[in-house]
């Protein structure tokens, strides 16, 4: 990680610059030694008096900046940023090349901006910086060594390993060369000579063990396991068991699967020895309670993981309270805190993670609520957006009895028995109130848990994803793991298709705090999406939208079996709502459904990655009791819906036959009530009103005696026809009667 004493190197240089009177060298030389003694009041006198000597060298004014913000404590950070770039355009001002970084002294100028943009979160700014300043770097500097280990960090922390293990190839090669010219040069002075060797071993050795955590780093972004369990030993190696190489070797093993040995290699770090966020910035408290929770996560164990998470909040909470970090308003944000201390806030990580976990466990308002503060921060991130409109969808779906347990029940069919005797009537459930209240009177851009506002989140989403992209199939789990990683937090959200081997580097999207989309993962996003716009869309009665987007959806090159078989439900649905039955019934063909696994789609390269040489613990997934567990059971639903839509049709014979089709097809307790209206509705229509009730009253579908009836009989036939709709995952399917 950078240093904030690294901002001492303009100092350092100043006393050297060419054209400097002796004078001046003397009194830059006191001011320096001043400065590291710790004496900032006397090297702020000495920079004074070299000020007087020497009126237009900026670097003067540089160093005294950065001397006050020493003697505040590293607490005027939006201070000396201001500064900092009032120099950088008087120089800009004085000098015509804009690219003058060829100069050294300016180098320093630029390092010190980026310093201060990488610890108020400014990555992408900071980069650039950086990148510009790698081009003219000396090899065997210091300075060049900062400026590169700066890079790395930002590489890491913006998800891109591949160029920061370039950087990291390139410093393992300038640590060989230096040490031995290093070696050569002692001969040359035998008094200094030895010094010089001993200090520039020490700093090459210090930096080895850094360079290896951050390789760990960067192998865990790749999921390259091979790769990462060499360097986690050359960790062991030279760092021991500190906690930031437990925390390396605890991600590993989470990344491989081994969750248990995860977890104990957590409680073996000693994480009260590790210094506090005052000194390093980190709160090593929280990061062990999140990664406790995002392992618990992995393991399918979510109440423990909700656990684990609020402590971390409580944890984060105290760090800020400490450091004096009450979030009094954007002008102090940068104000009273150690700039160090700037990065110690994960409060909407975490809040991220936390609505993550609240939306498994199936409490959707309390995950709506954590998530909604996260995306003020992370509003670019399309993956948020989708778990916002899920969040909606799961408040608002009003499941019965019946769907929660995945069994049919007469309550989802007699609402009331009223009358005795021969006055005796049963009276049906009518589920036409399902998903029709929603939020009166109110904007839908309010941000509540309302279907209206699942359809602004999903338009949002869509736009965040790039347009150019072929379309492929689905993401599921959205879960950000964190690793400690050198003391360092990095987020990646769990996903099914692990990136590969890196060769797409710069094909990526950014979806912060979690890792970023790869080109595959960007179409599965985009399909999920699709496929909850749709039943969005369907809840809201906007028909005509929501067969544009299942048609989208169905139109995906490699979209998944499960969304293929929910967007052609969808799509007939809607084909039916807007009297298109002919179109609904095309949709409705069993043939449609080849595949129903809930899985996502990997690239080739994804399916080409390291995987561990132990076996790997079960994540704990499990498939919704309502969902389909089969593609057989899968087109007993196709049919079951085809037979609504022939009834519309009024081919009540073929509807029939498709109601006892699919019956056949799977187990009784399998059969949804929605399907047993629709047996005693063709009864009643055929005029085997006996049988009619021994449907409702047996809760189960009979095989009718066939009997012809007059057209005047049918004709008194008044009960109102159940079509069947899916709904979206993880659930089976409701009624919506047609009006």
């Amino acid at each position: 990680m950078a240093e904030n004493t690294e901002q001492n190197e303009t100092k350092h240089d100043s006393s050297s610059s060419p054209g400097v009177t002796d004078q001046e060298k003397e009194v830059a030389s006191s001011a320096y030694e001043s400065f590291s003694a710790g004496e900032y009041e006397e090297s702020l006198k000495q920079l004074e008096a070299l000020q007087e000597l020497n009126k237009e060298d900026y670097k003067i004014a540089l160093n005294r900046a950065v001397v006050e913000f020493y003697k505040s404590g590293q607490t005027t950070t939006g201070t000396l940023k201001q500064t900092l770039l009032a120099m950088k355009n008087q120089v800009h001002t004085s000098a015509e090349d804009v690219d003058g970084l060829d100069d050294v002294e300016n180098s320093l100028l630029y390092y010190n901006q980026a310093i201060i943009h990488y610890h108020m979160r400014q990555y992408s700014e900071a980069i650039a910086i950086g990148e510009r300043l790698y081009q003219f770097l000396e090899p065997f500097e210091k300075f060049a060594q900062a400026v590169c280990f700066l890079l790395v960090d930002l590489y890491l922390l913006t998800f891109q390993p591949e160029k920061a293990l370039h950087l990291l190839a390139v410093l393992d090669k300038l640590s060989v060369q230096g040490s031995s010219k290093n070696g050569k040069g002692e001969n040359n002075s035998n008094k200094d000579g030895a010094n010089q060797k001993a200090e520039f071993t020490a700093m090459i050795e210090a930096a080895k063990s850094k360079m290896h955590q951050y390789k760990v780093r960067a192998y865990i972004q790749m999921k390259s396991s091979k790769a990462c369990k060499r360097e986690i030993k050359s960790v062991m190696n030279t760092a021991g068991n500190s906690a930031p190489s437990l925390f390396l070797k605890s991600n590993f093993e989470y990344l491989r699967g081994n969750y248990r040995k995860a977890v104990k290699l957590l409680n073996s770090s000693n994480i009260a020895e590790h210094p506090g966020p005052i000194k390093t910035g980190e709160c090593v408290r929280c990061m062990f309670w999140n990664n406790l929770g995002c392992i618990h996560f992995a393991m399918g164990k979510h109440n423990l993981g909700i656990f684990y998470f609020k402590k971390a909040l409580q944890e984060n909470d105290h760090t800020c309270a400490q450091l004096g970090d009450g979030g009094n308003g954007q002008s102090k944000k940068f104000t009273g805190i150690p700039m160090c201390a700037l990065l110690a806030n994960k409060r909407y990580e975490l809040l991220y993670n936390c609505g993550i976990q609240l939306l498994h466990i199936g409490r959707p308002l309390a995950a709506f609520e954590c998530l909604m503060e996260a995306v003020q921060v992370y509003h670019s991130n399309p993956r948020l957006w989708l778990r916002l409109a899920e969040c909606c969808i799961s408040a608002n779906k009003g499941g019965s009895e019946q769907e929660s347990k995945g069994l049919p029940c007469k309550k989802g069919i007699v609402q009331s028995i009223v009358g005795q005797g021969y006055h005796r009537k049963i009276v049906l459930a009518s589920q036409t109130t399902q998903n029709t209240i929603y939020s009166e009177g109110q904007s839908a851009a309010i941000p509540v848990a309302s279907m209206e506002f699942a359809a602004i989140c999903l338009r949002n989403a869509l736009l965040l994803l790039p347009e150019h992209q072929t379309q492929d199939a689905k993401t599921e789990n959205g879960s950000k793991n964190s690793s400690q990683s050198g003391s360092t937090e990095s987020g990646s959200e769990n996903s099914d298709a692990c990136s590969g081997k890196g060769q797409e580097t710069d094909k990526f999207l950014s979806a912060a705090p979690s890792s970023p989309l790869r080109k595959q993962e960007v179409e599965n996003l985009r399909c999920s999406i699709l496929a909850c716009s749709t039943y969005v869309a369907l809840a809201l009665g906007d028909n005509l939208m929501a067969l544009n987007h299942a048609e989208k959806l169905l139109h995906q090159t490699k979209v998944s079996g499960s969304l293929k078989f929910l967007g052609h439900l969808y799509a007939a649905e809607a084909l039916i709502s807007l009297d298109r039955i002919s179109d609904a019934i095309s949709h409705l063909n069993p043939e449609n459904v080849s595949d129903v696994s809930m899985g996502v789609l990997t690239s080739e390269q994804d399916q080409g990655s390291d995987k561990g040489d132990e076996p790997v613990e079960s994540p704990g997934k499990q498939t919704p009791l309502c969902y389909p567990s089969s593609v057989t059971s899968a087109r007993a639903m196709m049919l079951f819906n085809l037979g609504s839509a022939y009834c519309l049709r009024s081919e009540y014979d073929k509807a029939r036959k498709c109601l006892h089709q699919a019956a056949s097809m799977v187990n009784t307790k399998e059969i949804p009530p929605e399907a047993i209206l629709l047996g005693v509705y063709l009864e009643l229509q055929n005029g085997n009103t006996q049988l009619a009730l021994q449907i409702i009253k047996r809760n189960q579908l009979l095989p009718s005696a066939v009997q012809r009836v007059s057209p005047d009989s049918r004709k008194k036939l008044v009960q109102p026809l159940q079509t069947v709709q899916p709904i979206q995952l993880p659930s089976s399917f409701t009624q919506v009667q047609r009006k």
